[in-house]
C-alpha cells in the first residue's frame, strides 16, 4: 500500500487527535472495567489518536476501537490486542514481541519495520484496507499515515503465529518469517521470491500460483500444501517437511512393528523383543505415541513434527538432531535422553522430566539440550535439574517454575 503523507497540516488536525497520558490511563483502566463486566467500564475508542512511542506494554486492549491509530515506535511487547480493530494503524517500528494480536483486524495497517518476534496472529484480517473519513472542509477522503510502502515491509516476523489469517499481496513483502506458523494461510499467487521461510509451519497452506523462485526453505513443512503452479526456481529445499508415506519401513519391518518389539524389550527387562534403531525415520504415519514405554529408543535424526507424545517414556533415548517442533511431550519422562542439536520450536514439555536418570550405584545419566533449538518451546513447570542446555536457543522459550538447578545453560542466559 503506497500513500504520499497528508499535504495539509489542517486536514491531518482534523483526523488525528492527541491525548494526554492520564486521559490514556482512564481510557485503558476503563476498559479493564469493560472487560471484566464491571461497573464504570467501557470500551476504550482511541481511534485517530496519536500514541508515537509510547508505553503499552503488557496493556490489555482486546476488542479496542483502535481504527487509524498511530503507534509508530510504541512498545507493546506482551499486550493483548485480541478482535481489537486496527483498521488502517500506523505501527511502524512498534514493538509488538509475545503479543496477542488474534482475530484482530489489520486491514490496511502499517507494520513497516515492527518486530512481531513470537506474536500470535491467528485468524487476523492482514488484507489492503483504506478508510474513508469525513473533513469538514473536504468532505470524504483517505486518511494516509505517511509515507506506506508496505504492510509489513522489513517486520520482523521470526517465531509469529499467522496461523488461518487473511492476507493480501502486500504480505508478500516481508522479508524474513523464520519459524513462522503459517498454517493454512493462503498464499494464493504471493511473490515470496528471495524471502527467508526457514523453520516455517506451511501444512495445508494454498501456495497455488505462488512465486518462491530463491527463497530460503530450509526446513520448512509443507506437508497438505497447495503447490499447484507454484515456481521453486533456484529456493533452497534443504530438509523440507512434505506429507509423510502412510506406511514406514525400517529394513523392511513397519516401524509400528518395531516399536511394539522395543516396547516389549523395555517390560520385559531385555527378556524379550528387540532394541528398537530408527535412525532418520519419519515417526509422523503414526500420529501419537502417548504413554508408550520407549526408554533406550535409538531415532537420531529422525521426524516427530506435530506428534502427541504425551507422557511418553523416553529414558536414555537417543533423539539429537531429531525434529520434534509442535510436539506434544508434556509430562513426558525423558531423564537420561540424548537430544543434541534436536528442534524442539514450539514444543510443549511442561512438567516433563529433564533431570538425570540414574544408571548404577553412584552413576547418573544427564539430559543434554545442548545446541537444541528450543525457541517457543513451553517448559513451564519441568524438572530439569543438571540438564545439559549448552548453546542451546531459549528465546522466548516459557521456563516459569522450571527446575534448573545445576543446569548448565547457553553464556549470557538470563532467566
Amino acid at each position: 500500500m503506497s500513500a504520499p503523507a497528508l499535504s495539509r497540516p489542517s486536514a491531518q488536525a482534523a483526523l488525528i487527535r492527541t491525548l494526554a497520558p492520564r486521559a490514556l490511563k482512564v481510557v485503558v483502566e476503563a476498559h479493564l472495567r469493560y472487560l471484566k463486566g464491571l461497573p464504570g467500564g467501557a470500551r476504550a475508542n482511541l481511534s485517530y489518536v496519536d500514541l508515537d512511542n509510547a508505553d503499552l506494554e503488557g496493556v490489555d486492549l482486546s476488542e479496542a476501537d483502535l481504527t487509524g491509530v498511530r503507534l509508530s515506535g510504541a512498545l507493546l511487547s506482551r499486550a493483548t490486542l485480541a478482535r481489537a480493530t486496527l483498521y488502517g494503524a500506523d505501527l511502524r517500528d512498534a514493538d509488538l514481541r509475545q503479543a496477542n494480536l488474534s482475530r484482530s483486524d489489520l486491514r490496511g495497517a502499517c507494520l513497516r519495520g515492527a518486530n512481531l518476534g513470537g506474536a500470535d496472529l491467528s485468524n487476523c484480517d492482514l488484507r489492503e484496507g483504506v478508510i474513508a473519513t469525513q473533513n469538514s472542509l473536504e468532505g470524504f477522503r483517505i486518511l494516509q499515515h505517511r509515507t506506506r510502502r508496505g504492510e509489513l515491509e522489513h517486520a520482523l516476523t521470526q517465531g509469529a503465529r499467522l496461523d488461518g489469517a487473511q492476507v493480501g499481496d502486500a504480505f508478500a513483502r516481508v522479508a524474513d518469517l523464520t519459524d513462522a506458523d503459517l498454517a493454512g494461510v493462503s498464499l494464493k499467487g504471493a511473490r515470496l521470491n528471495r524471502a527467508t521461510l526457514d523453520g516455517a509451519n506451511l501444512s495445508q497452506a494454498n501456495l497455488y500460483n505462488a512465486d518462491l523462485g530463491g527463497a530460503s526453505l530450509r526446513r520448512t513443512v509443507l506437508a497438505g500444501a497447495d503447490l499447484a503452479g507454484a515456481t521453486f526456481e533456484g529456493a533452497d529445499l534443504t530438509q523440507v517437511l512434505r506429507a509423510p508415506p502412510p506406511i514406514v519401513y525400517v529394513d523392511d519391518e513397519p516401524l509400528h512393528e518395531i516399536l511394539e518389539a522395543h516396547e516389549l524389550y523395555v517390560t520385559s527387562d531385555g527378556r524379550d523383543g528387540a532394541i528398537g534403531r530408527a535412525p532418520a525415520v519419519d515417526f509422523r504415519p503414526l500420529k501419537r505415541l502417548r504413554g508408550r514405554r520407549l526408554a533406550g529408543l535409538s531415532a537420531p535424526g529422525a521426524i516427530f513434527f506435530g506428534m502427541d507424545l504425551e507422557t511418553v517414556q523416553l529414558q536414555g533415548a537417543n533423539l539429537a538432531e531429531a525434529d520434534l517442533r509442535g510436539v506434544n511431550l508434556r509430562g513426558a519422562d525423558l531423564r537420561g535422553a540424548r537430544l543434541v542439536g534436536a528442534q524442539l520450536s514450539r514444543a510443549d514439555l511442561s512438567g516433563a522430566k529433564l533431570g538425570p536418570l540414574t544408571i548404577a550405584p553412584g552413576r547418573v545419566l544427564r539430559t543434554d539440550l545442548s545446541r537444541a533449538a528450543l525457541h517457543g518451546a513451553d517448559l513451564t513447570g519441568a524438572s530439569a535439574r543438571r540438564v545439559r542446555l549448552i548453546d542451546a536457543d531459549l528465546t522466548r522459550c516459557r521456563l516459569e517454575g522450571c527446575d534448573l538447578t545445576s543446569a548448565e545453560l547457553p553464556e549470557g542466559f538470563e532467566g
